[in-house]
């Protein structure tokens, strides 16, 4: 009761941020910040930013010096945001990059092109998200929804794991994964790269673009005063990629722009071993 209390107030956590926090608010201190976590040179990734949320954080990134990469399956939408970026920052650096998170050749080929650009890696958000309405199967035989939001982002980060650690060891920057649909937390404990998962609320985006209706209408209708905007919806992703309050914390979740209780289950380290187990070993043989 507390805690939706807190949510429908907007009640600013230990943060100092809450539920009616936008991406700029959270990070408007890192353009006057002298914290060594900001420098000129940040790469972020960020996959489904051609849209919604993931769109608001390129932009917010980008106005805070970060160089942004936008790994998108519709170069189209993404052009135009990248286009919608550039006239608010005219100096931000955008790079768009084609991925098919449901296709594991083209995920190779997406870490193959972005590797050979040469660039640091600092921040890497799991952002593209699906829901399916039918039944459909990926190339490789996998439910749509579990290979995009999981079995692809899985994948990816498995591959630029390596160029993250690198990154940090060279520059000194602790690097920062930011899961927004659920990927494995623990894979880089002995590096000095974090992984944390973020719920950014209930926002009307494209992920329910399939699931039009009346009845979807009128419930989001009604539950409008509880929704978030998409600017709030992003400053959780936001706050866990820039702030230096978030420097070494790592297996965490965040909702509202601060550390928050997850279920029991998902804190079951051992059933989160069988699954990083049963994942990577369906991987390789699919490979």
């Amino acid at each position: 009761m507390k805690g939706t209390l807190r949510y429908l107030a907007g009640i600013a956590g230990p943060s100092g941020f809450g539920s009616n926090s936008t991406a700029e608010q959270v990070t408007h201190h890192q353009q006057h910040s002298s914290s060594s976590f900001l420098p000129s040179n940040l790469t972020a990734l960020i996959t489904g930013a051609s849209s919604g949320i993931g769109a608001e954080t390129a932009r917010v990134l980008a106005k805070r010096g970060v160089r942004v990469v936008i790994a998108a399956r519709d170069i189209k939408k993404a052009k135009l945001v990248k286009e919608n970026i550039q006239k608010e920052t005219p100096n931000a650096n955008v790079i768009i990059l084609e991925i098919d998170l449901t296709s594991f050749a083209s995920i190779h080929t997406f870490c193959s092109h972005f590797l050979s650009l040469d660039l640091p890696l600092n921040i890497l958000i799991n952002n593209a998200g699906v829901f399916s309405q039918n039944l459909e199967f990926s190339q490789e035989k996998i439910e749509m929804t579990f290979a995009t939001n999981y079995i692809g982002h899985f994948l990816l980060t498995e591959i630029l794991l390596e160029k993250m650690i690198e990154t940090a060891e060279k520059s000194g920057i602790e690097g920062r994964i930011i899961n927004v649909s659920s990927v494995i937390h623990s894979w880089a404990r002995n590096a000095r790269v974090t992984i944390n998962a973020v719920h950014p609320g209930i926002v009307k985006t494209g992920i329910i673009r399939g699931h039009q209706g009346l009845l979807t209408d009128s419930i989001f209708f009604i539950a409008s005063k509880l929704l978030k905007s998409t600017s709030q919806g992003a400053s959780t992703t936001c706050y866990v990629a820039l702030s230096p309050k978030t420097e070494g914390l790592s297996g965490k979740y965040f909702a509202d722009c601060n550390e928050s209780k997850c279920s029991t289950l998902a804190n079951d380290e051992f059933q989160a071993q069988k699954l990083w187990n049963q994942t990577h070993a369906f991987l390789h043989n699919h490979l």
